[in-house]
């Protein structure tokens, strides 16, 4: 039986909104879209980011970072219970270069669930750009033993019943 979304939603809220300090805030990394087996996310433009002033264009960590918070969540969002997904395993091939003054995208969805791994597939793009990825990726995540993913969500759920979001 597959995880509720909704608490899945909550949780995606929760990382981006509990601790002001870390890369989620940084990055000012959000989620647009959750559904079994896919994740949808934009990592606003910001000079932060930029990676190189002559040009303006994002740093590729950021990128990194994206894709895989992304192909992490889309991969929670098949188990059996909310909990996380550590990432094993992410291959990253750069098309290109994002626009500069763009947000950037991305999409990623679950390909196979074995009973030890997850894998994803993700692309990064700007609004409109959709076939002119930026980048694409393919990601292994662990699937935690039964018992520890238990746990985890016994942990997490106190935390979630305050968290609202459209449903």
């Amino acid at each position: 039986m597959a995880v509720d979304i909704v608490l899945v939603k909550k949780l995606s809220k929760l990382m981006v909104s509990a601790n002001k300090g870390d890369h989620f805030h940084q990055l000012g990394l959000g989620f647009t879209h959750l559904e079994t087996g896919a994740c949808e996310m934009c990592l606003p433009y910001s000079e932060r980011l930029v990676g190189n002033p002559d040009t303006g264009v994002v740093h590729g960590g950021a990128i990194t970072a994206l894709l895989d918070t992304c192909c992490g969540m889309a991969c929670a969002t098949v188990l059996e219970d909310v909990g996380l997904t550590p990432t094993m395993d992410l291959r990253i091939d750069y098309m290109g270069v994002a626009e500069p003054g763009q947000d950037i995208y991305a999409r990623a969805d679950v390909y196979r669930s074995s009973q030890s791994v997850l894998f994803a597939r993700g692309r990064a793009y700007t609004k409109g750009q959709e076939d002119r990825p930026v980048a694409h990726c393919v990601a292994n995540f662990i699937r935690l033993d039964d018992e520890v993913l238990k746990n985890l969500s016994e942990q997490f759920k106190p935390f979630l019943e305050a968290v609202e979001v459209d449903l």
